[in-house]
């Protein structure tokens, strides 16, 4: 039902949007527990209308992990910055006028938030800068607390045993990718990772390359590459992530926006290096050259060079993985994110 005024944008593109126009009640039940706190994530999709947050009357921490709260209805903006006015003319709707849905969205969230108690957090010091540079948000303080990994469980692992667990031999170089519905949602960059292995197969043929997905069941197209792909499909268990994490040579993400990638922390944790786009938080992750490679321009040319980078440089990559580890070790653990958020709670519970 939430999505019904978006059907009216016949020549709209694909990407996640989010009205909220439609009340579900869902703020009742939630007045029930009677907290002192609430906590929200992601509330898209008619989970929370608008009127339902208004009505939360409570002190509220709001972890962004899109761009929603600060946009009219879109929740990756890509390049659009039309955030930063009133949003209308929406690309992603197509939109031909400015008084368009997202236009009203932006007027709706202009005449609610600052009746809002609401301290925002970012995971990623990206997305900070993104919604501090927004008309709805600009005023309003926004902190940085990023998704935390359990490190216990996303650890590095025997690597032989990994790949025996996953019928992959020891002489074949694993290149690993997984993502949501990556074969749908061109956010996530699929397409640009099978034109960077094309050229990489067709410049370096010696090498046993392998590759390994996740997330989709629906690619396992081997004769358009040329090499052979094992694909997992969606996986739910964690040790068998944890095996495929350890199993790989290197992680790869192509994405064109990220806020904090999951992926990239747990491969990480793992000892598994990445390549990845320079975008969204990635930054807040990998340190080029030291526990993994960032790609400066989002085209299929240059993630090949990432990739023959990790390939010709095996030595430099094991090195990397060890990095990486440590980088999230220190930076990312669980206990310490959830220390930072205990902290918060305290302070909005008592007011300071």
């Amino acid at each position: 039902m939430d999505s019904l005024p978006i059907l009216l944008y016949r020549s709209r593109l694909s990407p996640p949007w989010s009205l909220a126009w439609l009340s579900n009640k869902m703020s009742s039940r939630v007045t029930e527990f009677a907290p002192d706190i609430i906590h929200l994530h992601g509330i898209g999709h008619g989970f929370l209308s608008l009127a339902d947050i208004q009505s939360l009357n409570k002190p509220i921490i709001w972890t962004l992990h899109d761009s929603w709260a600060f946009t009219g209805g879109c929740h990756l903006p890509g390049s659009c910055v039309r955030y930063s006015e009133k949003c209308g003319y929406c690309p992603q709707l197509n939109a031909r006028h400015e008084c368009d849905l997202s236009r009203w969205g932006w007027l709706r969230k202009a005449a609610i938030w600052p009746k809002l108690k609401v301290t925002f957090i970012t995971p990623s010091h990206w997305l900070a800068g993104r919604a501090a540079s927004s008309s709805l948000l600009r005023s309003e303080r926004i902190d940085v607390i990023p998704n935390g990994v359990d490190t216990s469980r996303f650890t590095p692992c025997d690597r032989v045993s990994a790949r025996a667990v996953l019928s992959v031999s020891d002489n074949e170089t694993v290149l690993l990718y997984g993502a949501t519905s990556f074969t749908k949602d061109t956010n996530k960059g699929f397409y640009l990772l099978l034109n960077a292995l094309k050229q990489v197969i067709a410049r370096f043929p010696e090498k046993k390359l392998v590759l390994a997905l996740f997330g989709d069941s629906n690619y396992n197209e081997s004769e358009f590459l040329g090499i052979p792909i094992r694909s997992y499909g969606q996986v739910s268990s964690e040790e068998q992530l944890v095996n495929l994490y350890g199993s790989a040579d290197f992680f790869v993400l192509p994405s064109l926006q990220e806020n904090l990638p999951n992926t990239v922390m747990e491969a990480m944790a793992c000892g598994t290096p990445c390549v990845a786009f320079d975008v969204g938080g990635v930054g807040d992750l990998i340190c080029h050259g030291e526990n993994g490679y960032v790609v400066k321009e989002d085209s299929a040319n240059a993630l090949a060079g990432g990739i023959e980078w990790m390939l010709t440089n095996p030595d430099e990559r094991k090195l990397m993985g060890r990095q990486a580890r440590q980088t999230i070790t220190a930076n990312f653990a669980l206990a310490s994110i959830a220390d930072s958020y205990l902290k918060l709670y305290d302070k909005v519970a008592t007011g300071d």
